[in-house]
């Protein structure tokens, strides 16, 4: 667990939930910076708000709402509030998104969600008894709870990702920006090299680039840096030998990025990854505990939805929007129901 000034978290994989993963966090102070993710995210507002832009403006998701972020989707994060907020998320991979709404729903295509913010304390709740069977090892719990949440929020909430297709002289571009960077990711070309190597002007790509992945090119560098330093990470890299190989100037320079978009520091990220089965003695939230508005209630120890107050939503047949490609103004922060049983 990574600890600074009243603020907690903790980030995390659990081996018998293949393709997802955990966090549990308190952030007061913390800003997240502009970032994508590779897998959804599926964030559980317990106190507090978080704010965070997404697509072409901020976004406010308090206690008992989802922030809900569909994969390579440019968004940020930051306290609402002066007390900032409190959150437990899961971060299941596409795959696994997929593989769940083709059994439980009758989505076609991509699925994504429609919205970033819902409303709907019970999946907060089962987000966090997630999390919870996860730090005691109930294997069976935490998957089935998890097809849960994934299959509700699908259905109050999900719909089918347009495909990104590559259209325009400007997107073809980018996309050609996008692949030099990915292979020169370690000593990068300047803006006007770039440009000039691939026949534009420097503020055409720049304009370009932003169009197509919703930030500008030395962002999303840094952006793409720090995932490929968290597979390095997992693959057993030392932070220092990490941060070389991705192209940051030392093992500070990689924890400052690094801590700004996942949220912990690489050494505290890779120990909680190495020890899934060791580290669930010190947590951000009391197991068993579950607080809302100031007040707190114990929880039982059963695992599994309570009742609903009312049917579920039915399913809708909706196009989501593609939130990766936001609107030219930018970001000050880049300086339902369960499965059938």
């Amino acid at each position: 667990m990574a600890e600074t000034r009243g603020e907690r978290a903790r980030h995390w994989r659990y081996e018998e939930l293949p393709g997802v993963d955990l966090l549990r966090a308190r952030y007061i102070r913390k800003s997240f910076v502009r970032h994508t993710h590779e897998h959804f995210v599926i964030a559980a507002i317990a106190d507090g708000v978080e704010v965070f832009h997404h697509g072409s403006g901020d976004q406010y998701a308090g206690a008992g709402a989802l922030a809900l972020v569909n994969p390579d989707t440019p968004h940020t994060g930051r306290a609402g509030v002066p007390e900032g907020w409190r959150y437990g998320a899961v971060y299941p991979s596409p795959d696994v998104v997929a593989a769940i709404a083709a059994e439980t729903t009758t989505l076609r295509g991509t699925p994504g969600f429609v919205t970033p913010v819902l409303d709907d304390p019970y999946t907060v709740r089962l987000v966090h008894q997630v999390l919870r069977a996860t730090d005691e090892g109930n294997a069976l719990a935490a998957d089935t709870l998890l097809r849960v949440v994934v299959t509700r929020l699908l259905r109050l909430n999900g719909g089918t990702l347009p495909r990104r297709e590559v259209r325009t002289a400007g997107a073809r571009t980018a996309a050609r920006a996008r692949a030099v960077l990915e292979e020169r990711m370690a000593a990068p070309p300047t803006l006007e090299r770039l440009a000039t190597d691939l026949g534009t002007s420097p503020f055409a790509l720049l304009r370009a680039f932003r169009a197509a992945y919703g930030m500008p090119p030395h962002t999303w560098l840094t952006d793409a840096r720090v995932r490929r330093a968290r597979r390095l990470l997992d693959a057993g890299t030392t932070p220092s030998e990490a941060a070389v190989t991705v192209g940051f100037t030392d093992q500070p320079h990689l924890n400052r990025h690094f801590s700004r978009i996942v949220g912990v520091p690489p050494g505290a990220y890779q120990r909680e990854r190495k020890n899934v089965q060791d580290a669930r003695g010190d947590l951000s939230v009391a197991s068993g505990v579950w607080q809302r508005n100031g007040q707190q209630s114990t929880s039982t120890r059963t695992y599994g939805p309570a009742p609903e107050t009312g049917p579920p939503t039915a399913e809708r047949s909706r196009t989501a929007p593609w939130y990766g490609t936001p609107s030219a103004s930018g970001s000050p922060s880049d300086s339902p129901g369960s499965p059938s049983e």
